[in-house]
């Protein structure tokens, strides 16, 4: 709770660190059990609230990136769900035509807010490779989303 702040994720967090001390305790001797456990709770409380930062920045460059494009053609005179319901499918549409490794990578990474090396590891490819196919396949949703936005009148 102390670094949490929220009563579910310390629970969460809980059961997660109780799974990751029964493997690291067969790993590793042990001296002093309380100081190690202390550490072990608060360095896994503290990536947890950094992975949170990534993920949310991550959520916010993908909705700005769309979110201008759609805002400079759809004017005011459509409503804010409209524009909202509107950007997602073009966004699924142009999700379809994106190669399969693009596509993999942007639904990793941004969807699945998993990070480049988490991408890296389920879909075998480099690194380098992986922050390729997510640049490209943004530049390529954005040509597509900009090629499907309505003409305003």
């Amino acid at each position: 709770m102390k670094y949490l702040k929220d009563e579910d994720d310390s629970s969460d967090a809980s059961m997660q660190i109780f799974e990751k001390l029964l493997k690291d305790l067969k790993k590793h001797e042990i001296q002093q059990f309380k100081g190690w456990l202390h550490m072990v709770c608060k360095n896994f409380c503290l990536m947890q609230l950094r992975s949170g930062q990534t993920k949310l920045k991550h959520q916010k460059e993908l909705y700005k990136d769309f979110a201008g494009i759609m805002e400079n053609d759809l004017g005011l005179h459509h409503s804010l769900e409209y524009t909202k319901e509107l950007q997602l499918n073009y966004m699924e549409e142009c999700m379809k035509g994106l190669n399969n490794e693009q596509r993999l990578c942007i639904e990793l990474f941004y969807l699945q807010e998993k990070s480049y090396n988490e991408v890296a590891a389920m879909t075998s490819f480099s690194m380098n490779n992986v922050k390729s196919y997510i640049q490209n396949g943004k530049r390529n949703l954005k040509i597509c989303i900009e090629s499907q936005r309505i003409p305003e009148k």
